[in-house]
């Protein structure tokens, strides 16, 4: 027997509309959406601002930014995750479809209605590397530590996204028999234009649970073992090899089990964007790590520029 897909929705409250002169502003919804980014900046933050206030951490050395430097950081993280997501979900998920393109050029507007769904991880990660690259040059930090903080935060919003995704009953998986197969159509959810609901009365893999696990849960832990055990704070750019190769292999297995989006369901060789994304990062990735792991440390009071 199948479970059904919770009635949760996916505001958690309306504001009412009001006027304001001679014009009515809103209604407007809080979204659980919302609500996972803020949490996930926010708390990323705070984790962020503990490694660098954690001298154990950094064996003597100044750590890669100052707490000061954090605060800075924090708006322009957001701004690259944002802006970046987005964008990136226009670029990788909407543009290759002719009917996608076709409805961009009659509304180009539509690339700045952020509520109407439709964020990508790729997309979010390319402008927050622009971010920490325009970041570390204005402020004279090391790039690739500065790199290995943020990485060590990444999951922390991962796991309020993907948990927000469930809530909002998007990205789903595939068919499956498995008892914890998700009927996703208990509620009115997106719906073809006959009201026909999208995902199918079947069984699907609650794809994004899982990947609230293993990119959120199990990430966070294989990071904080390289941050507070194995001392690679201290080796600029392995912690951020370690969250591409990990994050890279976990979404390659996952894509196994998470429905590609509709209209790119039947690339080459079972290949799906996510893949094709993905695999980019394991290879940088792996580089980092041999480049952390054998660059000799510098001396507690040296200073390397940016």
């Amino acid at each position: 027997m199948a479970l059904v897909f919770p009635d949760i929705r996916p505001e958690i409250f309306t504001l009412p509309a009001v006027r304001l002169g001679g014009a009515t502003l809103g209604p407007f919804a809080i979204r659980w959406y919302a609500l996972a980014y803020i949490a996930g900046i926010l708390l990323g933050w705070r984790y962020a601002m503990g490694l660098a206030r954690n001298p154990r951490l950094w064996a003597g050395r100044a750590p890669a930014a100052s707490p000061a430097q954090i605060d800075d950081l924090v708006l322009w993280i957001t701004l690259g995750v944002i802006l970046g997501g987005r964008l990136g979900y226009v670029v990788f998920y909407m543009l290759p479809l002719a009917g996608q393109r076709a409805a961009l050029a009659a509304d180009p507007l539509e690339v700045l209605r952020l509520w109407h769904g439709g964020m990508s991880f790729h997309g979010g990660e390319i402008g927050v590397v622009l971010v920490l690259v325009g970041f570390a040059l204005s402020r004279r930090i090391v790039l690739l530590g500065l790199a290995d903080m943020v990485a060590a935060c990444v999951p922390i919003g991962l796991f309020f996204g993907r948990v927000a995704n469930f809530i909002n009953g998007e990205l789903w998986g595939r068919p499956t028999n498995l008892p914890w197969g998700m009927v996703f159509c208990g509620r009115a959810l997106k719906t073809y234009g006959d009201g026909q609901c999208v995902a199918g009365y079947v069984p699907r893999h609650p794809s994004q649970l899982y990947e609230a696990a293993l990119e959120g849960i199990l990430l966070f832990v294989i990071l904080r073992l390289a941050t507070h055990r194995a001392g690679w704070l201290q080796k600029p750019g392995a912690v951020t090899g370690l969250f591409l190769v990990s994050y890279g292999f976990i979404r390659i297995a996952l894509e196994n089990v998470r429905m590609p989006d509709e209209g790119l369901q039947n690339l080459p060789f079972g290949l799906t964007v996510g893949i094709m994304l993905s695999a980019p990062m394991v290879l940088a990735g792996v580089w980092l790590i041999w480049r952390g792991l054998n660059r000799p440390l510098a001396a507690p009071d040296a200073h390397e520029p940016a």
